[in-house]
């Protein structure tokens, strides 16, 4: 189960359509969805996980909390909207674009994809184009 919870004023439009797209991804991956939060926040909540969580005292985009085991896929996945928002500007995209890539790329660490390496980067960047793809 996909859920959306939101820790901010922003609200995810066709809550629906993005949560079949994202179990059409873990399906489409070989893996079992189990329960998945997606929380949508400011960049001072995410700064705070970051810190206490991560030890790490930078903004980001996202931070998902990985609980899967085996191929059952479950986790809490946090986003900024401040940060999704200045991406999106900054890489000359639409917010919804953006967003929707965060979006995939949070579950598809879940499904193994790591973007640490410039190789490993690469390799999630095609997996996170060909989803967008579909949502199209």
């Amino acid at each position: 189960m996909i859920s959306f919870n939101y820790e901010t004023t922003f609200l995810l439009e066709n809550e629906n359509l993005i949560s079949t797209w994202i179990s059409d991804v873990i399906t489409s991956e070989g893996f079992k969805e189990e329960e998945i939060n997606y929380i949508f926040c400011d960049d001072e909540y995410l700064h705070k996980l970051n810190v206490e969580f991560l030890n790490h005292d930078t903004l980001t985009d996202i931070i998902s909390f990985d609980y899967s085991v085996g191929k059952i896929i479950q986790g809490d996945i946090f986003i900024s909207i401040e940060r999704v928002k200045e991406n999106a500007d900054d890489f000359k995209v639409s917010f919804s674009d953006e967003l929707h890539r965060v979006i995939v790329h949070g579950v598809l660490h879940y499904c193994g994809y790591k973007d640490k390496s410039d190789a490993d980067s690469a390799i999630m960047r095609q997996k996170e184009n060909h989803y967008l793809k579909q949502l199209s």
